[in-house]
């Protein structure tokens, strides 16, 4: 397996005397020239653009042309078809979840890839035929299909890409699969209209049915033939005893995903951002023709514009991230969907009324559906930053003998969803609500979920503060944070120089840190709600309080214990000059307890700055130095292992990692 991390190139002079910079990695569009990625990103390419070839050239079909379809209601039947396209994952998503763990995932790419064939024969003789069955049928079957793949996809990437290439890979998925789907759309629409009649006079199957059928079957016969390239990817459990139960195997896999809290909570959380895509995205088709007075070519042009949104906010997750698996993206994105969800309700509600339906270039003349795009650019967008982080958390927290089934979890959880989503769509119609007050609807309860997962896992809010105080803020400039262990137990220590230096750092950290931290601090209105959820640990002088010092280091012995990273400030309080005070034996007594790496750590340039002691300490305001945006310098050591980290060595080595700059 080539796990090696791409090659990074010094941006600066610092840099190159200190180490490489985490932003001068390669590109993650490196992977596409790799074997490891490229046949693997094919592959899930076209099963994507075949799944929305048929669905939308079915749903195009039904829903303009409901006459040649007997018994099938126009209105909901974009509903029914994304309802029987996920049912599979609830019945089979446990089983496929085993299959995965327990056999070489590029042997499992290639027989769905087989099945594929298959299935795209049925669906073709359905549209030939003008056979809602027969299509009904191919969309279960497409269903079974994408539900054996899900687990082996996202498997499959943990295993061939390294720590700091998984965000990017998962962009570039997630990217893929939003193309995918815009090409589908697009040549789905583009097939289903050639050749159309008037639907109320029906002359057997146009020319736009034999060309669906056709795509479809070569789509998936090139999608076997870049299947072949994937290289072996071995099984992860190959002795696994396959549960053939569904429902038993469906308990068993959700309790193995509730084993870590995180974990679960980001399943749900994934699981509801498609609960809020299915809804969108079934809906397109009567919103363009019943709302926008457009004909099906718009609806082609909203999934763009819903696809490229998305697209973009995948790819650009690596760079808002820094190669890392920033969770603080995740409210950054749940605040953008609701935000644009409600204003796509009021922009639906300002559009002129249109004499017929209108044509892709006469509806882009319209200054008022330019806000209709904008909204769904945006939205989409904001799902990108919202789903790549929890995905790359999953692959990263889930144990890899079981990893696959915690997928085939989370596909469970995502077809429960879109199947309320489904019902919910079809109740709200039946019962008068137009597709905006749907869309408003959707993003309001957006907002109650939102905040319940977050009071729920805390991590996800302060991550989002402090990523948000260092991009705006604060710029950050790292120098060697790979030395912060991934894994395993470590005490961090750093100088202390402002307020929200343990801000800082928790934003650059790739992992949760556990602060000690002044009690006077722990209690304060707003820096204590932080720190309370970030479950830091308050400590108080002997002097002041001998329970709460032998309280916190009981504390930090058993965060250490259960192999988390503690951080502590030595000097014991900040700076009132800007040179570094003398460490304290605090860290000492932890290391006793504890004897594990030590870390040491340096900021630069928060002195001076408006949560430093800089105003009172009589010096003179230097230009620039004084205000908010600032360039900050975080600089990690060489790991000392616990015997030789001697006070003395430990603040030598910080200062020469502080430098001059303070």
């Amino acid at each position: 397996m080539n796990d090696r991390p791409i090659p990074a190139t010094p941006r600066d002079e610092e840099a190159a005397r200190e180490s490489r910079h985490d932003a001068g990695h390669a590109s993650q569009f490196a992977l596409l020239r790799q074997r490891r990625f490229a046949p693997f990103f094919w592959t899930q390419f076209l099963g994507a653009m075949n799944d929305n070839v048929f669905k939308i050239g079915f749903t195009s079909l039904v829903t303009y042309q409901a006459a040649r379809f007997s018994g099938v209601d126009p209105k909901t039947v974009a509903f029914l078809i994304s309802a029987i396209f996920i049912l599979p994952f609830v019945l089979f998503s446990a089983t496929s979840g085993q299959v995965a763990d327990k056999y070489d995932k590029a042997m499992l790419m290639r027989w769905v890839k087989a099945f594929e064939i298959a299935v795209m024969l049925v669906g073709a003789a359905g549209f030939w035929m003008h056979s809602a069955p027969l299509l009904y049928a191919c969309t279960f079957l497409m269903g079974v299909h994408s539900t054996v793949f899900g687990p082996v996809k996202y498997a499959y990437l943990p295993q061939r890409l390294a720590s700091d290439e998984l965000v990017g890979g998962n962009g570039l998925v997630e990217m893929g699969t939003f193309v995918a789907i815009l090409l589908g759309t697009i040549l789905g629409g583009v097939a289903a209209g050639l050749g159309a009649t008037d639907e109320a006079a029906p002359v057997g199957p146009p020319l736009g049915a034999w060309w669906l059928g056709g795509m479809c079957i070569v789509i998936a016969l090139v999608g076997r033939v870049a299947s072949a390239f994937v290289p072996p990817c071995e099984p992860s459990q190959p002795g696994l005893r396959i549960n053939w139960n569904p429902l038993s195997e469906t308990w068993r896999n959700l309790r193995l995903a509730h084993g870590d809290r995180t974990v679960f909570l980001s399943l749900l959380g994934i699981s509801w951002l498609w609960f809020v895509g299915a809804t969108f995205l079934a809906s397109f088709f009567n919103f363009a023709k019943d709302v926008l007075s457009a004909d099906a070519d718009v609806v082609t042009l909203l999934l763009a514009m819903f696809s490229l949104g998305i697209g973009s906010g995948s790819l650009l997750c690596e760079r808002l991230s820094r190669r890392r698996i920033e969770i603080g993206l995740v409210p950054l994105g749940s605040i953008g969907i609701s935000v644009f969800g409600i204003d796509l309700f009021f922009a639906s509600h300002t559009l002129p009324a249109a004499p017929h339906l209108l044509s892709v270039g006469e509806f882009l003349r319209g200054a008022a559906h330019w806000r209709v795009l904008a909204d769904l650019f945006l939205l989409a967008m904001f799902g990108g930053f919202y789903s790549v982080p929890l995905y790359a958390l999953i692959q990263s927290r889930s144990a890899p003998s079981h990893r696959a089934r915690i997928i085939a979890a989370n596909n469970i959880l995502n077809s429960l969803f879109m199947i309320v989503s489904s019902l919910m769509a079809m109740a709200l119609t039946t019962a008068g609500v137009g597709i905006p007050g749907l869309f408003l609807t959707t993003a309001l309860l957006n907002i109650v979920v939102a905040a319940y997962i977050y009071t729920l896992v805390p991590e996800f809010l302060l991550r989002f503060m402090a990523w948000v105080l260092v991009h705006t803020v604060y710029r950050v400039r790292l120098v060697n944070a790979g030395r912060i262990p991934p894994k395993g137990a470590a005490v961090l220590v750093c100088n202390h120089v402002s307020y929200v230096d343990a801000i800082v750092i928790m934003a650059e950290s790739p992992r949760p840190i556990r602060f000690v931290m002044d009690q006077q601090i722990f209690r304060s209105p707003f820096f204590g709600w932080v720190f309370r959820h970030a479950k830091a640990i308050p400590v108080s002088p002997a002097h002041e309080d001998p329970v709460a010092l032998a309280k916190a280091y009981d504390a930090c012995a058993a965060a250490l214990a259960d192999g988390d990273l503690v951080c502590i400030f030595p000097e014991g309080k900040l700076t009132r000059t800007g040179e570094m005070n003398p460490f304290r034996h605090g860290v000492s007594e932890i290391l006793r307890r504890s004897p594990v790496p030590v870390v040491p750590m340096a900021l630069r340039g928060l002195w001076g700055s408006t949560f430093s002691r800089f105003a009172a300490s009589g010096q003179e305001r230097r230009p620039l130095r004084r205000g908010l945006t600032r360039r900050l310098t975080l600089a990690v050591g060489e790991p000392i292992a616990a015997a030789d980290a001697t006070l003395e060595r430990l603040q030598d080595t910080v200062a020469q990692l502080r430098g001059a700059r303070r």
